[in-house]
């Protein structure tokens, strides 16, 4: 029996996929499984039972990865569980910005009491004259999960659309129209576009992406929006920007001092996610993730650990060892199994910078005393039994 616990609310669709073999505990120690969404985990300490962190989300700032990578925690996210309400979000932010929407909205609202509001909304509606989006140039920066799909539909909505990303992955490229033009130089998408939107993970490479030198290679008038992570934007820069007249406005989902409030700046309270339908796909992956690992060691979606997709164990056992990636390192677990007697039927390894995850089916049990001298090696971080 595996037990797992919730530090946020979780979609009690995603949770109803447990089956009997997993039970919710109230006791994080006892937990081999924890599912977050936003919950502060850096300074947490982690009990020895706990196995798998899942992030019902795409970003894990809020989780120490690198200690749990040390400690043998494997920590999953949910990609692209959220894409279309992120998607949804930033085409409701192009409107809006073009179209002076929220002006509008706060102007009629100050009025509310004007009984010739009517005739008076004829004489001032001038002032909210925006422009559309359809032959406006698009940038997007960052063609994953959630790129791909604002690209696409941009594309329907007959916008002249440029991507970049120099790593787009094989299957968002399948998926990606081919009426959005490919760009390698991030530059093009700063001078020549529009409307520029961005979409890369929050790292220390990509803090504060979209800079003070980035803004002012920007046309004249331009619309950006960081529906991502507010620290890839040089906010400050930004306020800057508006406040010359350079940009004509700044749309986040992240409110803060700096832009919550200020004129020119459509700040929405991190609403990317927020929908039943995004939350009910979270969990369901996230719930799924963690089932497929606790029962099978199998690795599907970590950030932390290499990916390592296996089925069930047809063998009398399995044991998976998470190490450094390092010379030598299954010569010395192959030596100490076959010490033993154990034959090894399957096995499998998988690497992820410094980082490893072994998987050996065997014809034996696995016995605590190859688990301890498997452990007792220098680079391991730990030993699971799975079977």
């Amino acid at each position: 029996m595996f037990k797992y616990a919730c530090l946020n609310n979780i979609a009690q669709t995603g949770l109803a996929r447990f089956t009997a073999d997993f039970e919710q505990t109230e006791t994080i120690d006892e937990a081999n499984g924890l599912l977050v969404r936003s919950a502060k985990l850096h300074d947490m300490e982690f009990s020895d039972n706990l196995y798998a962190i899942a992030r019902a989300g795409a970003g894990v700032n809020n989780i120490p990865l690198d200690r749990c990578a040390e400690k043998g925690i494997v920590v999953f996210n949910t990609p692209g569980a959220n894409a279309n309400a992120v998607k949804e979000l930033v085409i409701c932010g192009m409107l809006l910005a073009s179209r002076d929407v929220v002006e509008g909205v706060d102007w009629v609202r100050s009025n509310w009491n004007n009984p010739d509001i009517a005739a008076y909304v004829e004489k001032e509606k001038k002032q909210f004259a925006g422009t559309e989006i359809e032959g406006k140039k698009l940038g997007i920066i960052g063609l994953g999960a959630i790129g791909v799909r604002v690209a696409n539909a941009a594309v329907y909505l007959g916008m002249d659309v440029y991507g970049y990303d120099p790593y787009v992955g094989i299957d968002n490229a399948w998926h990606l129209s081919r009426k959005v033009t490919h760009v390698t130089d991030i530059n093009e998408i700063y001078k020549n576009c529009d409307i520029i939107t961005i979409h890369v993970p929050a790292m220390d490479s990509t803090k504060g992406y979209i800079s003070k030198e980035a803004i002012d290679m920007m046309k004249d008038g331009v619309i950006v929006l960081n529906m991502a992570r507010d620290v890839l934007v040089d906010e400050k820069a930004m306020i800057a920007a508006i406040d010359a007249g350079k940009v004509r406005r700044y749309v986040s989902d992240f409110p803060n001092p700096t832009v919550a409030g200020h004129r020119g700046c459509i700040t929405t309270p991190h609403l990317g996610a927020s929908t039943e339908e995004s939350e009910t796909n979270c969990a369901k992956m996230a719930v799924d993730e963690m089932m497929d690992y606790l029962g099978n060691g199998s690795i599907v979606h970590s950030v932390n650990y290499p990916d390592c997709p296996l089925g069930p164990c047809e063998h009398v056992g399995r044991v998976a060892i998470f190490h450094r990636n390092a010379t030598n390192m299954i010569s010395r677990f192959t030596q100490i199994m076959g010490g033993a007697g154990m034959n090894i039927a399957e096995m499998t390894n998988k690497s992820k910078k410094d980082i490893a995850y072994s998987v050996f089916d065997l014809d034996s049990p696995v016995s605590a005393e190859v688990v301890e001298k498997l452990a007792a090696i220098d680079g391991v971080f730990r030993v699971r039994v799975i079977k």
